[in-house]
């Protein structure tokens, strides 16, 4: 009998992950690292029972029909799966799978180092003395930012990861923690003391604003220059969730007209962000490729978990983490 076919799309997917593939299946691995071309993409696909892919790679019906029909799964080695074609592999009855949970405490851990980091202008301050603005031993004013505590912190999407995050703040001795969530309410965020608040109101109270929602319709460009505006400014924006749920013009104008207090962004769009990107000319803003669950330990636990998805799939069991 033979054995299935897996096409992985990126060599630096960790060796544990392909390992477990290997003990059962022929696995051929795109040789290069970086986004694998469009044309290397089908070609590897062609005739294969499993894919795992990675958020960069678009899976869309072209590459499902070029596959052909025995493809029985696709795991993607991310939390996000809006680079697949959803609807057009359940009209296949092509499983699919992401990995979520693996990263949810790394991210939280990033977040809220991130509102540390922007909040007391550490990127500021690291970049003094290469730029020689350390000119007094001390000012009382000088580099002065606001930690988190007394502070009334925001969250906007309190799933698994906003949550997270809340956990991880109340050591802190913030004053008060609001969330707004199309879901609500949410049992485990208010035993905790965060209080469902709307929207708008959120956003006026809030010392720090956390985007931690998914990218959808409702979502896309939701923090736009009227969001900007009714924030403090003084607050802080935070978004380690999605690029698409933030307008990036108006937060550069919120930016540059004073409207809030500085921003972090670990997401934006596009991804890789070009360095002559009119945001990276704003000084109060922390700018970060995409890192926040770039742990070696998470990498593994993802790459196991979408590996066993495949296999899962190719036993005809139940996925671990199916999409839909």
């Amino acid at each position: 009998m033979s054995r299935p076919k897996v096409f992985v799309t990126r060599p630096s997917v960790p060796k544990e992950g392909i390992e477990l593939l290997k003990k059962t299946c022929d696995v051929e691995i795109y040789d290069e690292e970086k986004p694998i071309p469009r044309e290397a993409l089908l070609k590897g696909v062609a005739g294969k029972d499993a894919l795992l892919c990675l958020l960069t790679d678009p899976i869309d019906k072209e590459v499902l029909d070029v596959a052909g029909p025995q493809l029985k799964v696709i795991a993607t080695m991310s939390v996000g799966f809006d680079h697949i074609d959803i609807e057009e592999c359940k009209k296949r009855k092509i499983a699919v799978s992401n990995t979520p949970h693996v990263s949810t405490d790394s991210v939280a851990e990033f977040t809220v180092l991130l509102m540390l980091a922007v909040g007391r202008r550490l990127f500021d301050a690291a970049a003094a003395i290469k730029n020689g603005e350390w000119v007094y031993s001390w000012s009382p004013l000088w580099l002065c930012g606001q930690g988190l505590k007394n502070a009334t912190v925001g969250i906007v999407g309190m799933g698994r990861i906003g949550q997270a995050v809340l956990q991880r703040l109340l050591p802190f001795g913030i004053a008060k923690a609001l969330y707004y969530d199309v879901f609500h309410p949410i049992q485990p965020a208010e035993e905790l003391g965060a209080i469902y608040t709307p929207f708008d109101d959120l956003l006026k109270q809030s010392d720090y604003v956390v985007a931690m929602c998914n990218l959808s319709e409702e979502t896309r460009g939701v923090f736009n220059k009227k969001a900007f505006d009714l924030m403090k400014p003084t607050a802080v924006f935070i978004n380690t969730s999605r690029g698409g749920v933030v307008n990036q013009d108006d937060l550069y104008d919120a930016l540059k007209n004073n409207k809030i207090r500085g921003a972090g962004l670990d997401v934006m769009v596009p991804e890789p962000l070009p360095k002559d990107h009119k945001l990276t000319t704003s000084p109060n803003i922390a700018l970060l490729p995409h890192v926040a669950s770039a742990e070696v330990s998470v990498r593994i636990l993802m790459a196991e978990m979408a590996a066993n998805n495949i296999l899962n799939a190719l036993d005809g069991k139940d996925l671990v983490s199916p999409v839909y």
